[in-house]
């Protein structure tokens, strides 16, 4: 949608989530969620935008944005509340 991924997108009751998923193979390429910068939080909000104008009918659910970590010892979920 609008040029960006949407990696997962998530219906929880009245709150849409459209979550972004991060996985480096390997400590020595750093930690998934410094790649989830300033641009990067740019594009799915503007992915985002573009999903709900394609979808008019979630349009009324609160919308947030989350960010999975995916380590070795688990999956780090992160709520970004920046919509």
């Amino acid at each position: 949608m609008g040029g960006v991924e949407l990696d997962l997108i998530v219906r929880r009751g009245r709150r849409l989530v459209f979550c972004e998923v991060k996985l480096k193979e390997g400590p020595r390429f750093g930690d998934p969620l410094e790649a989830v910068d300033e641009w990067k939080r740019a594009r799915l909000r503007r992915g985002a935008e573009a999903w709900l104008l394609a979808n008019p009918s979630f349009a009324h659910l609160a919308v947030t944005f989350e960010f999975a970590a995916v380590r070795p010892t688990g999956i780090e979920r992160v709520v970004d509340l920046l919509y």
